[in-house]
This record gives C-alpha cells, sequence and structure tokens, in this order.
C-alpha cells in the first residue's frame, strides 16, 4: 500500500489529507489549506461581474487567462495574481505528486488560530469575492455566499487515510500481561480486549459460552472497535435534508428540496443506492482492465531488466571479439582499435541508457497505477453512497486516463540489446584508416501479419514485415507454399515487395507457408509457417479473355450466347485438378435444336468446333436438353470420374474415368441458344465421393 501514499497526501500542504473537500474539477484539498490559499478579488474585475459586463470572454478564455497570469513567470519560480489583489508573491513550491502550487500563506496569530482548528467545526467568515485556484489543475474557482462550505466534505478520503494511517501504527499490547505486555495476536469482539496468544488460551478458552465470542485479528479489531455508526449525509444548499437521490445530469447527490424547488427540479434522478452500486460496478470494472495492465508493465519490466543483462553480456563479448581483431592488426591496427572501442562503448552505454530510462519511467508510471489502484480499491469498501458517487466520476474518468497511459506502443522496448556491428579484417593494410564496421549479418526471420492475410476462392494474399527492432539491410525476401497436401515448399515470389497474392490454387485445400529474407550476406531464417485454407466451393464465372471473339457474354459473365451459326467454345476461369465439383448450367433459349455441348476442357482445346470434337475436351451434346432445362456436370477428382445430369437425373453411366491434370469448365453453343452458369454448388445428395463407380464409354 506504500504506492497508495501519494493518493492521500494534500497538494499543498503535503500531508495526509484533513477534512478534505471536493472541489468542482474533482480534486481534493485540506479544508484548512483551501482556507490559506483563499485570494479575494475586487467587485469590479470579480470572474462573475467581468462575464456579467459582456467582455465577450468566456468561462474557458477566462480560465486559460487566470491560469496564464498565475504562472507565466515559471523561469524566475514566482508566480503573481495579476488584476486581483492578494497577498505578496511568493516562490513557488512542488507538492509531493509533482504539482506545482503556491505555499500557505502565512499562519494567522495565535489569537485566531482556534478559529481553523478541525474540532471546532467552525470557519471564521470567507470575505466577498473570494477565489480559490486547484492547485492541481489551474482552475480558477469562485467562492458563493457559503464560502467553503459549498464545497462537499470527501467522506470516503478521510476514511482512507485515516485506515491507512492506523495500518503505519505500532503494534497493539495485551492487555491482560501483568508485567511486560505482549503483542496482541485477537482481538475479541464480544469482551472487546486484545489477547496475546498464552493469555487467550489462559482466559479466554475456546470452550463454553466463549466459544461462540467472534475472535478477529488485532487490526481489525482496532478499526471495529473505533468505527462510529455511518454519518449521514447532508446537502450542501439545505443543511437540514439528507441526501436521498442521485441527479443523472449533474451528476451530484441530492435532497428532496433539491427536486422540490432547486436547480435539479427538471433534472432526471435515480435512486442513491442503485447508482452507488452502478458505480462500484463501473470502477470495479475500469480497475479490472488497469491491473491487467499493471501485470503487463511488470512483466515488462522484467523483460527490460533482463534486456540489461544481455546488453550487457553481449557488450562485454562483443569488445572481446572486437580487440582480438584489432590486436591481430598489430602495430598498423592499433590507432583504429580505440577509436572503434570507443564507438562500441558509446553504442553500449547508449543502448543501456535508453533501457535504463525506459525502466525508469515505466516504474514511475507503475507506482503512480498501483497506487491509483490500491486506493480506488479502499474507496470501493466504502459504505456511504452518497460520499462514493461524490468521487467516483473522478476515479473512473482518472482510471481509464491511467489504462490509456499503457496504451498501444508503451511496453514496447525502445532499444535492440543486439550489436548489429562486425568487424571486416579483409581490407589492404594502405587502407586502414578508412576502417569502419560494415553489415555481415544475415537479415531476421520476417513476421507474418496475420491480420492482413487470407484466401479468396483459389487465391491466398499473404503479408509480412521486418521484426520492428532489427536494423539490418534486406535486399528482398523469398515466398514459399507446399503444394497442398503437405508435400514439400516450392516458391511462389522473389522480390522486394512485402505483400504477396498467389492465384490458381486448389479448392478446399490447405497450404502452408513461409517467407524469408536476404541480403549480400546471405539468407535468413524463415518465418513462421502460416497455414491457410482456400475455399471449399468453388466460385467461377466464364472467362472472356481465352473465349472465341464470337462468344458474347453478359450478367457479370454469368450468361453466354454467340453471334455466329458455327459452335464457339468458352471455358470457365478456374481450373481443376484435385477435390470434387459440381456446377448447373440453365438453358435460357433454345431454338432451332441447335444441339450445344456441356462438358471440361484443357486449357489448350480448339475454340472454333464443337466440344468434344478433338481430344481435349469431353462433353454430353444430347439427352433431353431444351429451354428451361437444367444441365449438372459433377468432375471427382478423387476417384477421377465425370458424370452428367439433366434436370437432376444420371444421363447414362460414368461418362469417363482415370481423369489426370487440369480441366476447365467449358460449353460450345451457337446464336441458337443462350445459357447461364451456377456455379459454388454443393455435390447432389445422391452421390457420395469415394464409392466406386462402373467405368462408362466416352463420349
Amino acid at each position: 500500500m506504500d504506492e497508495m501514499e501519494e493518493e492521500l497526501k494534500c497538494p499543498v500542504c503535503g500531508s495526509f489529507f484533513r477534512e478534505p473537500i471536493i472541489l468542482p474539477c474533482s480534486h481534493n484539498i485540506c479544508l484548512a489549506c483551501a482556507r490559506n490559499i483563499l485570494v479575494q478579488t475586487p467587485d469590479a474585475e470579480s470572474p462573475q461581474s467581468s462575464r456579467a459586463s459582456g467582455s465577450g470572454v468566456s468561462d474557458y478564455d477566462y480560465l486559460d487567462l487566470d491560469k496564464m497570469s498565475l504562472y507565466s513567470e515559471t523561469d524566475s519560480g514566482y508566480g503573481s495574481y495579476g488584476g486581483f489583489v492578494s497577498a505578496p508573491t511568493t516562490p513557488c513550491q512542488k507538492s509531493p505528486n509533482g504539482v506545482r502550487v503556491f505555499p500557505p500563506s502565512m499562519p494567522p496569530p495565535p489569537q485566531a488560530q482556534h478559529h481553523l482548528l478541525p474540532h471546532t467545526g467552525v470557519l471564521p467568515p470567507v470575505p466577498r469575492n473570494s477565489c480559490l485556484t486547484c492547485p492541481q489543475c489551474h482552475r480558477s474557482l469562485t467562492l458563493d455566499d457559503r464560502g467553503l462550505r459549498g464545497f462537499p466534505k470527501n467522506r470516503v478520503l478521510e476514511g482512507v487515510v485515516d485506515r491507512y494511517q492506523q495500518s503505519k501504527a505500532a503494534a497493539l499490547k495485551c492487555q491482560l500481561c501483568e508485567k511486560s505486555p505482549r503483542e496482541a495476536t485477537v482481538m475479541c469482539e464480544q469482551c472487546d480486549v486484545f489477547y496475546c496468544d498464552p493469555c487467550r488460551l489462559r482466559c479466554h478458552p475456546p470452550r463454553g459460552p466463549l466459544a461462540k465470542h467472534r475472535l478477529v485479528p488485532p487490526a481489525q479489531g482496532r478499526i471495529s472497535r473505533r468505527a462510529s455508526p455511518r454519518k449521514i449525509s447532508t446537502c450542501t444548499e439545505h443543511e437540514l435534508e439528507n441526501l436521498s437521490m442521485y441527479c443523472v445530469q449533474c451528476k451530484t447527490p441530492v435532497c428532496y428540496q433539491c427536486l422540490e424547488d432547486g436547480k435539479h427540479s427538471t433534472h432526471e434522478v435515480k435512486a442513491l443506492g442503485a447508482m452507488w452500486k452502478l458505480h462500484k460496478g463501473q470502477l470495479s470494472q475500469a480497475l479490472n482492465v488497469l491491473s491487467d495492465r499493471a501485470t503487463e508493465a511488470k512483466e515488462f519490466l522484467v523483460q527490460l531488466r533482463n534486456m540489461v543483462q544481455h546488453i550487457q553480456e553481449n557488450g562485454v563479448e562483443f569488445e572481446a571479439c572486437l580487440v582480438a581483431q584489432c590486436d591481430a592488426l598489430i602495430e598498423a591496427l592499433n590507432r583504429r582499435k580505440a577509436q572503434l572501442l570507443s564507438r562500441v562503448t558509446k553504442e553500449h552505454e547508449h543502448k543501456l541508457s535508453v533501457v535504463r530510462d525506459q525502466i525508469s519511467h515505466c516504474t514511475v508510471k507503475l507506482r503512480q497505477t498501483t497506487g491509483l489502484m490500491e486506493y480506488c480499491l479502499e474507496v470501493i469498501k466504502e459504505n456511504d453512497p452518497s460520499g462514493f458517487l461524490q468521487i467516483s466520476d473522478a476515479l473512473i474518468r482518472r482510471v481509464h486516463m491511467t489504462e490509456n497511459q499503457w496504451g498501444k506502443g508503451s511496453l514496447t522496448p525502445r532499444m535492440s540489446s543486439d550489436f548489429d556491428l562486425t568487424l571486416d579484417s579483409g581490407p589492404l593494410l594502405q587502407t586502414i584508416h578508412q576502417l569502419d564496421f560494415v553489415q555481415m549479418k544475415v537479415p531476421a526471420a520476417p513476421i507474418l501479419q496475420l491480420e492482413e492475410c487470407c484466401t479468396q476462392t483459389s487465391s491466398a494474399t499473404l503479408s509480412w514485415k521486418q521484426p520492428p527492432l532489427s536494423t539490418i539491410a534486406v535486399d528482398g525476401y523469398i515466398l514459399e507454399l507446399d503444394d497442398g497436401t503437405g508435400g514439400q515448399f516450392r516458391e511462389v515470389y522473389v522480390g522486394t515487395e512485402m505483400i504477396c497474392t498467389v492465384d490458381g490454387l486448389h479448392f478446399n485445400s490447405t497450404y502452408k507457408s513461409r517467407v524469408k529474407a536476404f541480403n549480400s550476406s546471405g539468407v535468413g531464417q524463415y518465418s513462421k509457417t502460416l497455414v491457410m485454407q482456400t475455399s471449399e466451393i468453388a466460385w467461377f464465372t466464364f472467362d472472356s479473355a481465352s473465349a472465341h471473339p464470337d462468344i458474347i457474354l453478359s450478367n457479370d459473365n454469368l450468361t453466354v450466347t454467340c453471334n455466329s451459326y458455327d459452335d464457339r467454345v468458352v471455358m470457365g476461369n478456374t481450373g481443376f485438378s484435385r477435390g470434387v465439383h459440381y456446377w448447373e448450367m440453365t438453358i435460357d433459349r433454345y431454338d432451332n435444336h441447335p444441339d450445344p455441348a456441356f462438358g471440361v476442357a484443357r486449357a489448350d482445346v480448339m475454340k472454333d468446333v464443337m466440344l468434344g470434337k478433338d481430344d481435349k475436351a469431353w462433353a454430353i451434346t444430347d439427352g433431353g436438353i431444351s429451354k428451361g432445362a437444367t444441365v449438372g456436370v459433377l468432375l471427382d477428382f478423387t476417384r477421377g470420374i465425370l458424370l452428367f445430369l439433366i434436370n437432376d437425373e444420371q444421363q447414362g453411366p460414368v461418362a469417363f474415368n482415370t481423369l489426370e491434370g487440369m480441366y476447365y469448365p467449358a460449353i460450345s453453343l451457337n446464336r441458337n441458344v443462350q445459357v447461364t452458369l451456377h456455379s459454388g454448388l454443393p455435390i447432389p445428395d445422391f452421390y457420395t465421393p469415394g464409392e466406386s463407380e462402373a467405368a462408362g464409354s466416352v463420349c
């Protein structure tokens, strides 16, 4: 809990809060300190009168000007409240949490100090037009007729401070030891007595009526002994009314009279207990996220400390290697050796300096985060709904802001622990004066960017990058893929780009990919292997690039016809050599018995004759085809067969067997026929891939 101590100290006096009050900016300050830093302003120059006079300066402009007038002389360490009557300017000081504040004014004379004592609960009247500047955010606040009594007291913070101070107090002593009291180990809540172990066994045995007594640790017993019934919160505007509701718009607890005739009469209000539980839940959720960040920060600090050791080890090793090489050059290299050692030492010290600075920065931030977390956890323990709700919004914002500070990049090392310089001892003796470090290492393994890698139908896109801390030059990259069946890798791309799309892959196949970098020193290590799955179903259209010139395509290349009376061939834009595939074609127009042919073909099939007239294609040309009919083609490379269907009925036996190589969906037709393609269809229910079928004749 030591990190929380800074959260419990006043930014003005630097001591633990005493009677803290909550300013409108959500910051806290001791009541006595607030009294000491009040500034009295003339009527003509008060912020309220300035705004009322129509000077055109907004609230935010006034606050900025006010802040500027207070803290414009930062170089000299002095500040003045320009335009306002105040106490003489005094040197600025820093509070324990690093906020610049003005020191408290001179203490009042002894005869007047009794007015400021906390136990009296009475403060002397505040002069009219008094102005208070928050010592943390420097926001100027003008007091109304109620003075400092208009600011709500932070009872939650006061309770946390009290518990913290009690936990730091000296150990409690046994109340029954006669001579030298030993340290108490338990307290009986019913007897209200602290016992050490011997006295507890002798005077408070765990049997009989005493067995029902509840024994608690001494610290808990001290708190329960001192605990008083929860104070009933009263409204700052209506002191006789208890706070019973919560104004959603103003985000503050209010009383019944505020809702009847006050400024909250038209605002949305909710039950105090419900909002208390809601805000506690929100703060707990925010603390969970911040706790994860703190855990990451601790792990990151361990990583940084390990990097310090690695840098030291690598630096010592590198220096030894450098000394050995320089000594081998004897007298001619001695002068250059000292210069190179100096460079290595500077590089070593620079790396250590950067990492140590990052460790220091991260340690401070982690200490502040841990302190805020412990403070918030203590606040959550409070059972005062209104007091909690007075500070919950500010704490939630602080937790979110602190969590954002641990955002992306803050837990990444700023320096690599490697020394990427190698001494080249090959130059001739006359070029020793030009001796310098050269790049002699192969590139590090690239990192595949999984969020940018994807597959689409029969293509795969891969993206990669160099490690963030790598400084080794890269001349290019080599991308490798296997054959989709677990076979050997093959090169599919060599170049300088760091993104590549590979087309022509098999459908419903699993591919492994990897990439490596190379430079003049050689080829680096492979990246991690990425496994990608292509589309299970083949989506394709007719290919306008390879179709006969007389072919007419429409409907996004899904509908085809021809402007010639002779048969012309058009193929799909995707070829198959593996798996099971099924597609259909509907006959939109069928005039004068045109005899279209449907099937598959190789890439070099003749395009100006009917499909199936040469040995490059296999097709069906008859069998009840008419307008409105549906022709299905099933291509199974698993069993090496080809089937045809018309209106979901198989036409004859298996049309072909022992299929090998790459085949494309194909059709031949003339101007009397129009066909629409339907791809990406599931396998028909009657067909089970892998079962044996009797081979039929070839069309």
